[in-house]
């Protein structure tokens, strides 16, 4: 005899995986639904961030070490310049000084960046620099899609979690970055990054 408590419970559960996955089918994971950054002021966002947490793209990419400097010069252009650990034939590790010029779009929050010095030779074409959320002041989510699929979602994309404080976010700023991850569709897929010293920041100088 099956007890009307254990129906009952049964038939709840029963709801909750229906409800799961229902939201799961009708989450857009189309990169044009994507949302970003309302109001995004470049100024604000200017200066060093630390790379804490990333999703990698494919080929190659800087590894770990990772910190960016964003600065917006007198004419409004915005430049950047990144130094990280890059292993280049499966066993030479070396310091990457990366620079890039970003090109404004229609939103404010999404540019095209153009690699520009070794950069170049590490990356190819314009790629997509969008600011997905960000407080400047402890947290900023970025966010790239290198190539589309038929159906809209991203084939290769690549996503940083930069902080102001190289030891990491807060917990409150780690739950909304998690929760911009969910929306991108990359939850789980995000790597920790270290830094160990490997590519000492006082070696770069700023950018004027």
């Amino acid at each position: 005899m099956v007890h009307a408590e254990g129906v009952l419970a049964w038939l709840v559960l029963v709801a909750l995986g229906l409800l799961d996955s229902r939201c799961q089918a009708e989450r857009d994971c189309r990169v044009s639904s994507f949302k970003v950054q309302l109001n995004f002021d470049k100024y604000q966002y200017s200066g060093v961030w630390y790379a804490v947490a990333k999703k990698d793209p494919e080929g190659l990419f800087l590894q770990d070490n990772i910190i960016a400097e964003f600065s917006v010069h007198e004419n409004g252009e915005m430049t950047a310049r990144a130094m990280g650990r890059v292993r280049l034939f499966d066993n030479w590790d070396v310091c990457a000084d990366m620079r890039g010029t970003f090109n404004e779009t229609e939103d404010p929050a999404k540019f095209k960046m153009k690699y520009w010095g070794m950069a170049a030779y590490l990356q190819k074409g314009n790629d997509d620099h969008w600011v997905v959320a960000t407080d400047y002041h402890t947290y900023a989510l970025h966010y790239s899609c290198r190539a589309l699929n038929e159906d809209g979602t991203c084939a290769d994309s690549y996503s940083f979690v930069f902080s102001r404080d190289p030891h990491g976010l807060s917990p409150r700023a780690q739950s909304i970055v998690r929760q911009k991850q969910k929306e991108l569709c990359l939850e789980r897929q995000y790597r920790i990054i270290v830094h160990n010293g490997f590519c000492p920041w006082e070696t770069m100088e700023t950018i004027s």
